[in-house]
């Protein structure tokens, strides 16, 4: 049985030592700031002559490439690949980009996919907030965009986000008035509003969904530009609430997902299924949600439907987004943990690092 009320103001600061909550509020702003920011840097010209995008990264940093791959799959003419490996595909040539995003500027995969780039005919652009990756692209002389915003880097996703939006904006393959940018910082602060700790859990979507997903499996589904922020629900579910967490997208987890749900009964009775919803998915795949969310019924699973605000595909990314954190914020709390460190990502790193042995 849980004790934490939630609409206990005083018990924030108690279970939240770290003020993660800041960062929380933190994000409508963040996102302008990070445009502006992007602004400021120039790419050469002979980057709109590129064919193909590569984005090296890890976690909170390699997410915001596939946010912005969803966002722009029917616009952009350039296939654009999220690699989240020690090596590049064997494909990288002097027609491609290669975006190295790492906020720290040290984490290890990224480093060693990068490095051997350095002299490579690709062109190459890095965004870290310092570290050897930064430093690199200081003495190599490549673009460099400074991720200035300190915080964890789970917490700094919509500054990689709106910034890898902005590069694509500049080399043409993203239209700045369809991108509509204003429209979703609006949303994102009318959301805010309404999810924040002082709105009481009766009026509070996000403390009404953690509440749900207290004691459960979450599992969160998505489909088109929202399949990529139901798999940002898991991260954050995994890393804020320390949780179990599983994610999946429409229409394919049709094929095969909604035939797992019989048993066994213990873990179906014991999952709740968040469905994030758009206003202009395709017809046939809209039709998908109801339909599955009869056979989550029948399977007796519980779950519920959250439709994302606002016109554009950015709003409803960033509405959904900010929803999803606050919701996981809330559930940590639920559960009496910590939000803010991830200590079994810092352990694992810690012997990774006691067993640094040359790479093969």
């Amino acid at each position: 049985m849980k004790q934490t009320d939630l609409d206990n103001i005083a018990i924030y600061s108690l279970l939240d030592p770290s003020d993660m909550l800041r960062h929380l509020h933190d994000i409508p702003q963040l996102c302008l700031h990070a445009w502006e920011k992007a602004e400021q840097v120039s790419l050469p010209d002979d980057y709109r002559q590129i064919k193909k995008v590569v984005i090296l990264g890890m976690g909170g940093s390699a997410i915001g490439g596939d946010l912005l791959s969803s966002l722009i799959a029917d616009e952009c003419p350039v296939p654009i690949i999220t690699t989240r490996e020690y090596t590049v595909p064997a494909f990288v040539d002097e027609q491609t980009l290669v975006i190295a995003s790492s906020y720290s500027g040290t984490t290890e995969e990224t480093l060693s996919s990068f490095e051997p780039l350095l002299n490579h005919a690709c062109r190459k652009i890095v965004m870290a907030s310092g570290g050897k990756l930064a430093q690199m692209a200081k003495e190599f002389g490549f673009p460099l965009y400074i991720l200035d915003y300190q915080s964890p880097p789970r917490a700094a996703l919509p500054v990689s986000f709106i910034t890898l939006a902005n590069i694509f904006c500049q080399l043409g393959f993203l239209d700045e008035k369809q991108l509509n940018l204003t429209e979703a910082c609006q949303i994102l602060h009318q959301e805010e509003r309404l999810i924040d700790i002082s709105v009481p859990e009766k009026d509070n979507v996000a403390k009404q969904i953690a509440n749900k997903l207290y004691g459960k499996l979450s599992i969160i589904y998505g489909a088109e530009h929202l399949s990529v922020v139901a798999g940002r629900w898991r991260l954050q579910i995994n890393e804020n609430a320390k949780a179990w967490a599983f994610s999946a997208i429409f229409p394919e987890l049709n094929h095969n997902a909604t035939t797992g749900y019989e048993v066994p009964n213990g873990i179906s009775q014991s999952t709740h299924v968040v469905m994030l919803r758009g206003h202009n998915l395709h017809p046939r795949v809209k039709i998908r949600y109801d339909i599955t969310g009869r056979i989550l019924e029948k399977a007796g699973v519980q779950y519920s439907i959250i439709d994302a605000k606002g016109h554009s595909k950015l709003a409803q990314m960033l509405s959904a987004i900010i929803l999803g954190d606050y919701t996981s914020y809330y559930l940590a709390l639920l559960y009496g943990i910590d939000p803010y460190p991830i200590k079994a990502v810092e352990d694992l790193k810690a012997e990774l690092a006691n067993n640094n042995r040359p790479l093969a």
